[in-house]
């Protein structure tokens, strides 16, 4: 089947699971393994910044190879690029598992995230190709799932399987989801044609390689080497500058670019590569952050927080399936709107929180949040794509993808180095108050007076969290004026016409 023919496909469902199976796969990679890095510190003799190059070279070679894929996907099929993609990410996997030293898990991580960037665009142009217009709604919900729900249980699932087994269980449970999935697809998947006599186009790829390897490694390192203080964070930054310049530059002037100019050219795609953008920034930043405000600030043991963070999963995928059914009946943009309204109210209750705020509160709103995410995800998927040419979308999920993770990588690095410096800034700022020359101090008990070593040290550990509190709370609004935005973009999107069978000139896709 070549895509955009929309005909109705042998054993959907079937491909249907295996592509969930895969897209699933690939998205609990991206955090699982982050629970797992101190046990694996220690089994394979290496330093915290040298066991953080297990999670930095996954993302890093992921973000890289997730650009060429429509290119890949053209040139040798998509039907055996996916098959190779999930071989090669199973096989990936199990070496992991196996690693006996830093360098042999760095090397295996690479070629796990290099195998695993094929997966979700290829994901999402399959269920995009196999669903009618009519039916895309309810079936990008069902992919989503996988995508959002993936990185949320992510953290839960690699704890339990570390705490019950070992770290590298963490890597060995995608065999079975691998193997499924390959065969699956195998079996089931329409054949297409490879394209013939198509060059790769290696400047344009070894440009943008360059500026997103130095981008990643610049937002990585950032935080432990204090920023633009040093020398190799300035290098990374320049060289991330000049990858994506000439990258841009190639890209609109070369003859065969391996991203298509003109696939910016469609309004509801440009828009949606912005909005997803903000919406991979919220939802890993959130993720990254209210982990360690669970376990440090509220006191959670790290099974509870587990569970406590687990209601966002159930609010989104909640969410999708609703808002699935309603993109095939209501215009997504309100949907959309609704979403991000939620998703910022949300925001907004949380930097209001201390320690003191209830159990009930942080699930409810945890969930509340889940809900929003679903409500902008969902609708987004379908509106994203309403007037892509058919032969664009896996360069548009590819591009799609990318700009998510991203987002995701600049909103864990920038929330993270803010929550760190404005700890610092807060505290030493409240610092300047406790002198035995205040009035409040003149009649306190002796444990609380700064003059002695006991006091002293009690208030440096009330300031401290008093610190940690306003640090994550101006996150928490940072994140809610990243959301906002979103809002306008709408405006700029055009509705699909459900009736419609795909874009062109005989059946148009939208309604203005």
């Amino acid at each position: 089947m070549q895509p955009g023919q929309d005909q109705v496909v042998p054993h959907r469902a079937l491909i249907t699971v295996c592509a969930m199976l895969a897209t699933l796969m690939q998205s609990l990679d991206s955090t699982i393994a982050n629970v797992a890095l101190p046990y694996m510190q220690g089994s394979l003799s290496a330093s915290y910044d040298q066991v953080t190059w297990v999670l930095t070279s996954y993302i890093t070679a992921a973000a890289i190879m997730t650009a060429p894929v429509g290119w890949l996907s053209a040139r040798f099929g998509l039907k055996n690029l996916y098959l190779i993609s999930m071989i090669g990410f199973t096989v990936a996997s199990m070496l992991c598992g196996v690693a006996q030293s830093l360098p042999e898990m760095v090397v295996f991580r690479l070629l796990q995230g290099v195998f695993g960037a094929a997966l979700v665009p290829l994901s999402q142009s399959t269920m995009l190709n196999i669903y009618p217009p009519a039916m895309r709604g309810s079936a990008m919900a069902v992919w989503g799932m996988g995508v959002m729900v993936g990185p949320i249980l992510g953290p839960t699932l690699g704890g339990y399987l570390t705490e019950m087994y070992n770290w590298r269980w963490v890597f060995f449970v995608n065999l079975p989801f691998g193997v499924l999935a390959t065969l699956g697809m195998a079996a089931f998947l329409p054949k297409t044609e490879p394209g013939t006599g198509m060059k790769f186009d290696w400047i344009g790829f070894g440009v943008l390689a360059l500026g997103i390897g130095s981008f990643q490694l610049m937002l990585d390192r950032g935080e432990t080497k204090d920023w633009f203080g040093s020398t190799e964070i300035i290098v990374e930054a320049a060289l991330a500058a000049v990858g994506f310049y000439l990258f841009i530059v190639h890209m609109f002037t070369a003859e065969k670019p391996f991203i298509t100019p003109r696939v910016f050219r469609d309004r509801n795609l440009s828009a949606s590569l912005v909005v997803m953008f903000a919406v991979g920034m919220v939802l890993f930043a959130v993720s990254a952050l209210l982990a360690p405000w669970l376990q440090n600030l509220a006191g959670y043991p790290v099974e509870t927080a587990g569970l406590a963070m687990a209601p966002r999963g159930v609010g989104t995928m909640a969410a999708m399936m609703i808002a699935g059914r309603l993109s095939d009946r209501a215009d997504p943009r309100l949907l959309m709107g609704f979403g991000i309204l939620v998703l910022s109210w949300s925001l907004y209750r949380m930097t209001f929180w201390t320690p003191a705020v209830s159990d009930t509160t942080i699930v409810l709103n945890t969930m509340l949040q889940g809900w929003g995410l679903g409500f902008v995800f969902v609708p987004l998927q379908v509106i994203a794509f309403a007037t892509v040419e058919p032969a664009l979308r896996t360069e548009g999920t590819a591009l799609l993808s990318l700009t998510r993770n991203v987002g995701s990588a600049i909103g864990i690095s920038v929330t993270s180095s803010l929550v760190t410096q404005n700890t610092q800034i807060v505290h030493a700022t409240l610092a300047g108050y406790i002198t035995p020359l205040n009035r409040a101090f003149q009649g306190a008990a002796a444990a609380l007076m700064p003059t002695t070593p006991h006091g002293a040290q009690v208030l440096n550990g009330m300031l401290t969290q008093q610190a940690e509190i306003i640090a994550y709370n101006d996150d928490w609004k940072l994140m809610m004026l990243l959301a906002l935005p979103m809002l306008p973009l709408l405006l700029l999107m055009r509705r699909p016409n459900k009736g419609a069978a795909g874009p062109g000139p005989e059946h148009p896709a939208v309604i203005d």
